[in-house]
C-alpha cells in the first residue's frame, strides 16, 4: 500500500518509478488479454512495488506455464483511477486490477466487477472471506456479495525517533507506555507541547479520512456516520469538542499538515533528521528510516487514548477486483486468489515489504526480523482497526472534499463546529440525503 500524499492521496513516486512503469507496461499493450489464458492486470505503485510485483508475475508463471501474466503499471495514484473507469466504460479494461479504499464504492456501484462470493468459497480458493481480517472489507462488500478483497492494509501508527523525543526533554518511551496501559490522551498531548517548546515539530499527519476519523475513534467518540449513511458527527458534542482540539494542535503548529509542506522539506525530510518527533504513516515507513541510517532509533506505537487501552484507528489499504466482462475469467482468478494468498503476500511483503498482511497465515513478515521493536503493534492495530466509512467511500470525490474542509479547520480558517456542518451538507449534497 502507498502512502497517502495531499487530499488527492496521491501515490509519491519518483521519476525511476515513472521509467519503470512505462518499461514494465511497454509490452503489454491496453485492455485486457487476448485470449482465456492471458491475463492482463493494472497496479499503481513505486519503483520497488512494481519490481516485487513483476517477480511475483514472473513466479506465477513458472507455476503456471500454460497461462501468460501482463503487467500494465501506472505510475501515479492520481492518475490510475480515471483511467481506468474510462478504460471499463470502453470495454478495453484489464482483467484484474488495483482499487483503491477510497474508490472501491464508487467502482462497485458502477457494476463493473464481477461478484466473488462463489468462487472465494470455492475448491480452487486460496482465499476464503474468512481468512481476511474482516474489519478490512470496507466498501467491496455489499449485500452479501464481495467484490474485491484487501491486497495487504497499512495501519496509519505513530512512528518516533527516541533521540527526537530526547532532544526535548522526554525520557518515557512510547511504546513502553503503551505495553503498560499508560499511553493516554493527555501523555501524547504534553509531548507534542514539550517538542513545540523545544522548537520541535510535533506530530505529522497526512490530511485524509483515516487521520481525522482515528482521532475521534481514538478518543472514543461514536462514528460519524449512522446506520443509514446520515453524517452526524457534527450533532455530537463529544466529536464537536474533539475536532476542536485537534485543530488548535494544528493551528498551534504541534501537529503539522504533511501534505502543505514545501518542496525540498517534506514531511520524510523533518522526521529523519530530528525535525518532528511524531509521524503517522504506515510500515513503508521503515524504507525510509533506514534509508536514511536513523532506523536504530526509530519505533512505533498506536494511537493514545483517554485511558490508555487501545482502540481501533483507520487502516489504508487497497483491492485487487477482477473485471466483470474477463475473457479469462478461471486464469484471472487463479492469478487474483494466488496474489491475496497467505503465500502470495509472504512472497510480496518479506524482508522489508512495505504493508501488513491483510490474511491469516502471513503476520510472520511483520515479525520475522524483529523491526521495529515495537512490530507486533501493526497486527494488533490491523485486528482491531476499520477502513474507510462505505457512506463516504462509495461517493465519488467525496474523501477529498471532506480533506479540503478539514484543512480549513487546521489553517484556522473556520472552528470545528463549522467544519463538521459544512462536511455534513457535503455529504447529504453529494450522497443525495
Amino acid at each position: 500500500m502507498p502512502r497517502p500524499n495531499s487530499v488527492s492521496k496521491i501515490v509519491v513516486v519518483t521519476a525511476a518509478a515513472a521509467a519503470l512503469a512505462v518499461s514494465l507496461g511497454a509490452c503489454s499493450g491496453g485492455g485486457g488479454g487476448s485470449d482465456e489464458n492471458t491475463v492482463v492486470w493494472s497496479t499503481w505503485g513505486t519503483a520497488e512495488e512494481l519490481e516485487r510485483f513483476d517477480d511475483f508475475n514472473q513466479a506465477f508463471m513458472d507455476r503456471h506455464p500454460d497461462i501468460t501474466v501482463k503487467m500494465q503499471p501506472v505510475a501515479g495514484y492520481g492518475e490510475y483511477h480515471p483511467k481506468l473507469l474510462a478504460q471499463l466504460a470502453s470495454n478495453t479494461a484489464p482483467d484484474v486490477f488495483f482499487v483503491g479504499d477510497d474508490k472501491i464504492g464508487e467502482f462497485v456501484d458502477s457494476g463493473r466487477l464481477m461478484g466473488l462470493t462463489e468462487l472465494m468459497e470455492s475448491p480452487e480458493s486460496q482465499t476464503k472471506p474468512d481468512d481476511f481480517f474482516p474489519g478490512l472489507f470496507g466498501a467491496a462488500e455489499k449485500d452479501g456479495e464481495f467484490y474485491g478483497a484487501p491486497n495487504d492494509s497499512n495501519p496509519d501508527l505513530l512512528w518516533y525517533d527516541r533521540s527526537t523525543l530526547e532532544a526535548a526533554g522526554i525520557t518515557e518511551d512510547p511504546a513502553t507506555l503503551a505495553a503498560d496501559g499508560e499511553w493516554t490522551t493527555e501523555k501524547f498531548l504534553e509531548m507534542n507541547d514539550k517538542l513545540a517548546d523545544a522548537g520541535i515539530g510535533g506530530t505529522m499527519f497526512w490530511n485524509y479520512w483515516a487521520t481525522h476519523w482515528s482521532w475521534l475513534a481514538s478518543q472514543g467518540a461514536a462514528a460519524p456516520y449512522d446506520a443509514s449513511g446520515a453524517f452526524v458527527a457534527n450533532e455530537d458534542p463529544e466529536s464537536v469538542e474533539l475536532t476542536e482540539t485537534l485543530g488548535e494542535y494544528f493551528q498551534d503548529g504541534k501537529f503539522i499538515v504533511a501534505d502543505t509542506l514545501p518542496e525540498g522539506s517534506g514531511a520524510d525530510s523533518l522526521f529523519v533528521t530530528g525535525k518532528a518527533g511524531f509521524f503517522s504513516q504506515g510500515r513503508y515507513t521503515i524504507g525510509l528510516v533506514k534509508d536514511a541510517g536513523t532506523a536504530d532509533n526509530v519505533d512505533v506505537v498506536r494511537w493514545p487514548t483517554p485511558d490508555g487501552e487501545a482502540a481501533p484507528t483507520g487502516v489504508a489499504v487497497s483491492y485487487l477486483a477482477i473485471n466483470k466482462d474477463t475473457d479469462a475469467s478461471e486464469a484471472a482468478f487463479t492469478f487474483w486468489t494466488e496474489f491475496l494468498s497467505a503465500e502470495g503476500q509472504i512472497e510480496r511483503l518479506s524482508g522489508d515489504g512495505n504493508a501488513v498482511p491483510s490474511i491469516a497465515g502471513a503476520d510472520e513478515v511483520v515479525l520475522e526480523d524483529g523491526y521495529p521493536l515495537n512490530a507486533q503493534a501493526m497486527l494488533d492495530a490491523r485486528d482491531i482497526g476499520f477502513v474507510n466509512y462505505a457512506a463516504e467511500s462509495a461517493v465519488p470525490g467525496l474523501p477529498t472534499d471532506i480533506a479540503d474542509i478539514f484543512l480549513k479547520l487546521y489553517e484556522g480558517k473556520q472552528d470545528a463546529q463549522a467544519t463538521l456542518d459544512e462536511i455534513a451538507a457535503v455529504v447529504a449534497e453529494k450522497s443525495g440525503q
